[in-house]
């Protein structure tokens, strides 16, 4: 199973059944710019899901690697990955994005779709202001996600 390219928006999936919306978050707890900005104009609840999260990490699960599933429709989940460190690129650690972490989240991602029936649909997650390289980002959702049996495609916006 190949990775489906097509021009259109991830918030809008395209298929039928139970879609997971996957994205990456800082570990900061920012929420503002990219892709997050279309989550937030079509559903509150993962900004709000997501902002509860990070104020509360000294309780629970918050940090790299680590993913939040919000569902936000009977049949749509979205999943907040944090896998950037930071929000700016670094002389010392170059951009922010850790693909260890995106690896991690990955994981989880496949554990959750495959147990919900679910087709993954996301925007080419942390190559935007993440700083990640689409090259590095795509063998890990193909190992991770498609060669397990998982439905991805993979929204270019137009």
């Amino acid at each position: 199973m190949a990775i489906r390219y097509i021009k259109g928006d991830a918030t809008s999936p395209q298929a039928k059944g139970v879609k997971l919306i996957a994205h990456v978050c800082n570990d900061r707890g920012g929420w503002g710019k990219g892709f997050v900005l279309a989550i937030s104009k079509r559903w509150p609840a993962p900004e709000a899901a997501y902002r509860a999260w990070h104020r509360d990490r000294a309780k629970n699960d918050f940090a790299l690697g680590a993913v939040q599933f919000v569902q936000v429709d009977p049949y749509i989940w979205v999943a907040n990955m944090v896998a950037q460190h930071g929000v700016k690129p670094s002389k010392k650690n170059g951009p922010p994005i850790r693909y260890e972490a995106v690896d991690q989240c990955l994981q989880s991602l496949a554990t959750r779709a495959l147990d919900l029936g679910a087709t993954v649909h996301m925007p080419r997650i942390g190559c935007g202001l993440a700083g990640g390289k689409w090259p590095r980002v795509e063998p890990l959702i193909t190992n991770r996600l498609t060669t397990q049996g998982v439905p991805v495609t993979v929204y270019d916006h137009e």
